[in-house]
């Protein structure tokens, strides 16, 4: 990027992303697909709906589409890794396990296990209606105690969702449900940028989940309707005729960007503002979009970011493909994008992809876009051949992508616009921005140490083999990072692994070669005992390194050079030199590394050089008087020095015993310590301490032929695997390595699912009533027309509340009043069933009175006709609802 990137205080850093959608379980799989312009619908064969119990007089129903947008594993879940029982977790709505394991993903995308964050993690979050506990649960339900009603009501009802959340992974932000439709995850996303502006907290999840029961199964299309005929969804195209519902959960984790930057944390994409609104009445009814709201709404978000809708360049629509709503949709952004040259800023839509994910839908497209600006890369909008009459690309600023291209907008950063609609007309819109470069990565250490860790031995391998793999892809990861990612922010588990590395591919290839089953679980007891078994002469090699590597080693030995003063040159000098006094220094120095990490002794021991060290841990000795003892050993002098010894915090241990009160106090103890450390002196400390079950660090490791820092690694990481818990904060320190993104967690989903009851024979049509066709048939000719007035008053009335149906004027224009169209659309339906005609779902649109429509069925049937009324008002009247009801219908987003 050839500008200087500026952060805003208001910038908001998405660090952290993690997708399950159709034909994609990952966000790299996701991409994958975007990329190669893959349209993720699944096509049923009868004999799959047959066996999901789809009765063969559906399949037969030419207007029933066999096809699907499908999200793999809906009935499975890692009941375990959460510690849910099986009877609850057969009852979770499968949205709830769905979001619970994408929370877990993407924060591990973004490097943070929740255990180890100092901060406050909200949870905004937002699920589809529950169509599990409509479809699977409801026998279950009205058979149950009070007790358990209450179980259902905690484990279906969306209030249940983000605090389940925050309640499962103790996470002590603010916890919202957010519900507004298909806007929902923007909406979200929205508030928790709020939330992170505000203070209330430091990083937030913000999502949302639609999970679809029945799931492999199709739909019925019906004109009208906003559900495609065919499967698939043209946004934006001449033959498009509506969408695709789909199932599906998207998560990202957001975290101020100034303190994203300062953290290393990985920078997926930057929001620089976002807006929230609602169109209120000025529309056709309650579920129609509106121009103008949306036109708003994006107004309002470019102006929070303080970005010129000039800077851009590319706007992911709600764009659900519908003949009336995409145009609606165009026309409201060209207004606020008026500026823009024809043509200039690219348009696409993801729900070509994926379908229509609900309330999921906006995070479909955020992911979409972020991973577009993070890989500089336009996607395709599929299905785009013919530009839909009503919409002019040809004058207007948009122009729908149509194949993979590079992103490039001049000299500012990339910038790009998300739009998300809900019915009700709360409508969201989300301004991106690419990503500040990252600063250099710090200077890499000689070797790294790798640690993994899983509730079972069977997902630790194949943590191993996913990292492995992503791994040998991304070559080019800076290991420390990879190291720091996998040690801070990944939650410990009991089964562990640990390897000592040199670079990536290295890594890659340790990997892939563990063992299966190798791994190591238990835990250290709970009294550890620092062993000093350095021996006699200083591991020089090892301190020096260490000194290089680490700011409290290095602290430590500097600490040791001002008591020595005079007597040593550097500390450089001091940890390459011999005798004791250097091996005294290096062990302090460990024993201080050691504590750093989170490991406090619970007894002590020593040989060599390593009493005087163990002495002073033990508080008998202060640092002088143990550097004093050293010198005079290097010295070979025969006096005791004066120095004082005082009482023991905890038990020392030298020459394979446990030494007296008595002992201890004796300066003579000290001033006469052995002065090397032997292998049976060795095998008499280890013997020691299993004795009194004390686990050992050994603070000096060793084995001979290995670098002195692998050795050191090795030996970390081999009392990790025992069960010692390390404080790897600590270790790498504020400034050592970025986070990177890394594969995730293998969860172990299994089978909890209650299914659905089944049918035992297709139903008859029309069987839910008494017969109107057979009334019909059975009046005489000249009263069937006043049977289906008489009906249609009936059914009407029922709608407006009124008690008499006699009183609804069959002359009545039904738009003015306000009988919904989508009621009077599924009227059209029944009536079709019930009278075994087709009905076009247009017919009340195009006859808005009780008589025009009866006319209309009246002619189709061959009955003799009724008076009409007043036709020529009522058709004057229909002409100016008919574009304003079809709008309405559409607008069930």
């Amino acid at each position: 990027m050839q500008y200087e990137y500026e952060i805003a205080e208001t910038d908001i850093a998405i660090i952290g992303m993690a997708c399950r959608f159709p034909g994609a379980a990952t966000v790299h799989e996701f991409w994958e697909n975007l990329r190669s312009g893959v349209d993720s619908v699944t096509f049923f064969s009868d004999d799959e709906l047959r066996a999901e119990g789809v009765p063969d007089s559906v399949l037969a129903d030419p207007n029933y589409v066999k096809a699907g947008q499908v999200l793999s594993g809906v009935d499975r879940f890692d009941a375990d890794y959460f510690r849910i029982p099986h009877d609850e977790a057969e009852i979770l709505d499968p949205q709830h396990r769905q979001f619970l394991e994408c929370s877990v993903e993407a924060l591990e995308d973004a490097g943070y296990d929740p255990g180890r964050f100092p901060g406050r993690i909200g949870v905004y979050a937002g699920a589809g209606m529950n169509t599990y506990l409509l479809s699977n649960l409801a026998d279950r339900y009205h058979a149950s105690s009070a007790v358990g009603h209450y179980r259902f009501m905690l484990a279906n009802d969306k209030d249940f969702l983000a605090t389940r959340v925050s309640y499962k992974l103790n996470l002590q932000g603010p916890s919202v449900n957010v519900g507004t439709a298909c806007s929902t995850s923007l909406v979200a996303v929205h508030l928790a940028g709020m939330g992170l502006l505000s203070g209330e907290c430091d990083i937030a999840l913000a999502g949302a989940v639609h999970v679809k029961v029945p799931h492999r199964q199709g739909y019925a299309h019906q004109e009208g309707m906003i559900f495609s005929p065919d499967g698939h969804c043209r946004a934006f195209d001449a033959k498009a005729q509506g969408t695709v519902i789909g199932s599906g959960v998207g998560v990202v984790v957001l975290k101020p960007l100034a303190e994203a930057v300062e953290d290393g944390d990985v920078v997926h994409a930057v929001i620089k503002g976002s807006a929230v609104n609602n169109d209120g009445a000025v529309k056709a009814g309650y579920t129609a979009p509106s121009a103008a709201g949306q036109a708003a709404v994006v107004t309002e978000a470019l102006s929070t970011a303080g970005c010129p809708p000039e800077s851009v360049s590319y706007v992911e629509a709600h764009g659900t493909g519908t003949p009336l709503g995409d145009p609606i949709e165009v026309e409201a952004l060209s207004e606020v994008f008026a500026e823009h040259a024809p043509g200039r800023c690219a348009l696409g839509s993801v729900k070509t992809n994926v379908g229509h994910l609900d309330t999921a839908a906006g995070m479909a497209g955020l992911i979409k876009t972020a991973l577009m600006l993070r890989h500089r890369t336009l996607v395709p909008s599929l299905h785009f051949d013919t530009p839909n009459p009503d919409i002019d690309f040809t004058a207007g600023p948009f122009r729908v992508v149509t194949e993979p291209r590079e992103w490039n907008d001049g000299n500012g950063p990339l910038r790009a616009g998300v739009s998300s609609f809900g019915i009700g007309g709360t409508n969201a819109h989300v301004v991106l921005q690419e990503a500040p470069v990252p600063d250099t990565a710090p200077p890499a250490r000689e070797a790294e140490l790798l640690v993994l860790s899983a509730r079972s031995e069977k997902a630790l391998d194949r943590l191993a083999r996913s990292l492995s793999r992503y791994l040998r892809r991304h070559s080019d990861l800076e290991l420390g990072s990879v190291a720091r990612t996998l040690a801070v922010g990944r939650a410990t588990h009991a089964h562990r692994r640990a390897f000592v590395c040199r670079n990536t591919r290295q890594a890659a290839k340790t990997l892939a070669l563990a063992t299966p089953g190798s791994g190591r679980s238990g835990a250290v007891h709970g009294d550890v005992a620092f062993a000093f078994l350095c021996g006699g002469e200083p591991d020089n090699e090892l301190f020096l390194g260490l000194h290089g590597t680490f700011p409290v080693f290095r602290d430590a030995v500097d600490e040791c050079v001002r008591a020595l003063g005079t007597r040593v040159a550097s500390a450089t000098s001091l940890l390459g030199g011999e005798g004791a006094v250097a091996s005294v220094a290096g062990q302090y120095a460990l024993a201080k590394l050691w504590e750093s990490w989170g490991l406090r002794p619970d007894a002590v021991v020593g040989e060599g050089a390593g009493e005087l060290v163990a002495g002073h841990l033990a508080g008998v000795l202060d640092l002088d008087a143990v550097l004093t003892l050293a010198w005079s050993r290097d010295s070979g002098g025969g006096s005791v020095p004066d120095i004082r010894a005082g009482q023991a915090r905890i038990p020392v241990g030298v020459d394979g015993r446990w030494l007296t009160p008595d002992e201890l106090a004796d300066p003579r103890t000290w001033a006469t310590a052995s002065r090397t450390a032997d292998g049976e002196h060795v095998r008499d400390v280890e013997s020691l301490l299993s004795d009194a079950g004390l686990s050992p660090v050994p603070v000096c490791p060793g084995r001979p032929g290995d670098p002195a820092l692998d050795r050191f690694l090795d030996a970390v990481g081999d009392l990790w695997c025992r069960g010692a818990e390390i404080d790897w904060t600590t270790w790498y320190g504020p400034a050592q390595a970025r986070r990177v993104s890394l594969p995730t967690y293998p969860f172990e989903p299994t089978r909890h699912w209650v299914d659905a009851p089944r049918l035992t024979a297709d139903a008859p049509a029309g069987s839910g009533s008494t017969s109107l066709r057979h009334r019909i048939d059975a009046a005489e000719p000249a009263e069937r027309p006043e049977i289906l007035c008489r009906f249609l008053q009936k059914e009407i009335s029922t709608v407006l509340g009124r008690a008499d149906s006699g009183d609804l004027d069959p002359d009545a224009n039904l738009f003015e009043l306000e009988v919904d169209s989508l009621i009077l659309i599924d009227m059209t339906a029944r009536l079709g069933t019930e009278l075994g005609i087709s009905v076009p779902s247009s017919a009340f649109i195009e006859h808005p009175t009780v008589n025009a429509f009866v006319a209309s069925l009246a002619r189709q049937l061959g009955m003799s006709t009724i008076d009409a009324g007043p036709q020529d008002e009522d058709r004057l009247t229909a002409r100016t609802s008919r574009r304003a009801a079809r709008i309405e219908n559409e607008g069930v987003r």
